[in-house]
């Protein structure tokens, strides 16, 4: 299993649709960044992607899970990009803040900082689990 973070504008799509999707899922779609359909087209079913929030909050807010491996996005006219389809799993009761992120060293190599206008990207298993304990403080 791998670990991603997703983001999107929660005034485009937020953790709460996600969850009102249900169990069928929705596509992660409109991405439109070399590196990250590169990333979208890694997934496996099963694995694990934070949900962030970008823009507005700038935080961490939930997990989902991947469902469906990628396919050609139904958005993109010119069929090079695709999509994943993603599952609600969780919402934290506190979200993890990107100004909290920053402030543990342990997290300073991940591409949320480093590339902060990568909107898919990889999360290693010990950030991961750094990230999810900051979830329950």
């Amino acid at each position: 299993m791998k670990y991603w973070l997703l983001k999107s504008e929660p005034n485009v799509w937020s953790i709460d649709q996600q969850k009102k999707a249900g169990t069928k899922g929705t596509p992660w779609d409109g991405v439109r960044n070399y590196q990250a359909a590169k990333n979208l087209k890694n997934m496996n079913k099963g694995d694990l992607c934070f949900f962030y929030h970008s823009n507005i909050g700038k935080e961490i807010v939930g997990i989902v899970k991947v469902i469906k491996e990628s396919y050609v996005d139904k958005t993109d006219k010119t069929k090079r990009f695709v999509a994943v389809t993603v599952q609600f799993k969780s919402k934290f009761s506190k979200p993890i803040t990107l100004e909290n992120i920053k402030k543990n060293k342990d997290l300073s190599h991940l591409a949320l900082i480093k590339q902060s206008r990568l909107s898919v990207m990889p999360v290693d298993y010990k950030s991961w689990k750094i990230i999810n304990n900051m979830s329950r403080i």
